[in-house]
């Protein structure tokens, strides 16, 4: 069902993407060229010259005036906005957001901001996804499934990447590897793949080919570009969120920072026009090495800049076509200094590290990289820049530029997978064997009596007749009902005859997470341990299923020293 839904899905994202780019076109027309047309358009070719000043500055003040009095959900670059509406919104997203997202986005890079397009319709994707699940009143976790296909069938109608799309997903929003979410991704992604063609261009967006062998010191190299966009990757985050702390400072409502913002990427369209809008020709360029080493730090320096303030400044627009400006400008200030390559071959790697290191989603990156180029001979240099760029990000910073926004707003996430532990463990690996339990034949006063001397150490025990077939448990709270209660049961009465039968029993051949769900499903914090014949041979208490979680902290920590003897845990 799932699946049959996630076609649907796919394709009504293709045509979420389609309009999008037509809005942004328009609006690009109208600002800066004065005309109705949906003709893709280079802003650094607009007549205005000092009047493309102001253009930004209205264009913001329009995306304040929505977000203030339509959704502030449509503030910021989407992709931190769709997790935070996956981890603590039920993966619900209104209406409202699927329609003023595009929209305040198009207002966003057709008046000139320097925003990608991908941000936006990965919101609005999975927006399509999350309001199709509601509609057929799908569960949590299933809704959740089609935001995250809608918004990989987004970017696939963008850039045309359909496996970078689903390992965006993988890497950024499911937080599972489970065929229930995974797919129904695949199947929205092929969907829109397919789809596109009918509306956009299938050929590869920036087509190239450019390779490089694998040698020692070309290896050395690439990693070195590895390092440099990691360390850039580190910068521009640190330049957003600092525009954004000061911003939180100024003593005006945040409706009004856009327009500050604005002003900004209006005086630095000035200085350099081709800083402006998404900028998918400064790309082909680097590529083609059109851009000598001035043009390149010109542009590097004047789009980090209001690129920074402005999506500081809370307005909308997306970080990808961004990243991959910064990378390829970067990699061209690097050619005269590296190993001689193919023309335009350090610009890609830098695009692909700085996606991979600042999204860290380094596999994301790479394969992103070939598919938008079609270069499938550039797969280990682009591999290794890739991940090294994240490894310097993981070591230079706690959080990324998507998790950070996301735990200024009060919420800690991680993308480390790793195997449940408790899916790992049997209850036989953590129960305490041979526990201490209570006979049947013992008698009210008699269990009193225990419960209220120095001998008893525990809140509950398990009741277990002469052949120690558990029949019941009894703890602290039936006996102080016992002794408040003179309506209760005789003092001479055994447990036989006065405790409930109805009990919760694990077995030891049982999984510790089974067991811990059942626990905390009735609320029980000790279980007895029984085999196949209801024999007591062991006991669980809530502590008892830390043990699981302990011993892998001890096993990450118990590591052998290069030298010397082993270090203790």
């Amino acid at each position: 069902m799932l699946m049959a839904i996630a076609a649907l899905v796919g394709a009504v994202a293709v045509g979420a993407a389609w309009v999008l780019l037509r809005l942004i076109a328009l609006c690009t027309n109208l600002a800066y060229f004065g005309r109705v047309s949906f003709e893709d358009v280079v802003i650094a070719n607009s007549p205005l010259g000092w009047w493309m000043v102001p253009v930004p500055v209205i264009g913001c003040l329009i995306i304040g005036l929505m977000a203030r009095f339509g959704s502030e959900k449509i503030r910021g670059h989407g992709i931190p906005e769709a997790i935070e509406a996956i981890l603590i919104g039920k993966s619900r997203i209104s209406a409202k957001v699927a329609i003023l997202k595009p929209l305040s986005s198009a207002v966003s890079i057709g008046t000139g901001g320097p925003f990608g397009a991908e941000g936006p319709i990965i919101m609005t994707g999975g927006a399509i996804g999350s309001l199709i699940a509601q509609t057929v009143h799908l569960s949590s976790v299933e809704r959740k499934a089609l935001l995250v296909a809608g918004a990989a069938a987004g970017m696939t109608s963008i850039f045309g990447t359909p496996l970078a799309a689903v390992l965006l997903a993988v890497e950024l929003l499911l937080f599972e590897w489970k065929p229930r979410s995974f797919l129904p991704v695949v199947i929205a992604v092929a969907v829109a793949a397919s789809a596109r063609t009918l509306l956009l261009d299938p050929a590869p967006l920036f087509a190239y080919a450019g390779q490089m062998g694998p040698s020692l010191g070309n290896f050395l190299s690439w990693a070195a570009v590895g390092v440099i966009s990691g360390l850039a990757s580190g910068l521009l985050t640190a330049m957003v969120y600092g525009s954004e702390d000061l911003f939180q400072k100024l003593p005006i409502h945040w409706m009004w920072w856009p327009m500050i913002g604005g002003l900004v990427v209006g005086l630095g369209g000035l200085m350099e026009p081709a800083a402006l809008g998404v900028g998918y020709d400064n790309i082909r360029h680097f590529l083609t090495g059109d851009l000598n080493f001035n043009a390149s730090l010109m542009l590097l320096v004047v789009k980090a800049v209001i690129w920074a303030v402005a999506l500081g400044s809370g307005t909308s627009g997306g970080v990808l076509a961004p990243l991959l400006i910064f990378g390829g400008a970067i990699g061209a200030l690097l050619t005269p200094v590296l190993p001689s390559a193919d023309t335009g071959f350090w610009s890609l790697l830098g695009m692909a590290a700085m996606m991979g290191g600042t999204m860290r989603s380094p596999l994301t990156a790479t394969l992103f990289a070939i598919e938008l180029t079609g270069d499938q001979h550039a797969l280990l240099p682009l591999l290794v820049a890739c991940t090294i760029a994240y490894a310097t990000t993981v070591l230079l910073l706690k959080r990324s530029i998507l998790t950070e926004k996301i735990a200024r707003r009060g919420l800690h996430i991680t993308r480390e997978y790793q195997a449940d532990p408790f899916e790992q463990s049997w209850v036989r690996d953590v129960m305490v064997k041979e526990p201490d339990a209570i006979d049947t034949s013992w008698t009210i006063g008699r269990t009193i009596d225990h419960f209220m001397s120095l001998e008893h150490r525990h809140k509950s025990y398990p009741v277990v007749d002469a052949s120690k077939i558990v029949v019941g448990m009894v703890s602290r709270g039936d006996v102080l009902e016992w002794m408040s209660d003179s309506d209760g049961p005789d003092r001479e009465s055994t447990l036989a005859q006065a405790i409930a039968p109805d009990l919760l029993l694990g077995r030891p051949d049982e999984l510790v997470s089974h067991l811990a769900d059942r626990m905390t499903a009735s609320g029980i914090g000790r279980v007895p341990i029984v085999d196949a014949e209801g024999r007591l041979v062991g006991l669980v208490a809530r502590k008892d299923l830390l043990s699981a979680r302990a011993r892998r902290t001890a096993e990450e920590r118990d590591h052998a020293r290069l030298l010397g003897p082993k270090a203790q845990p």
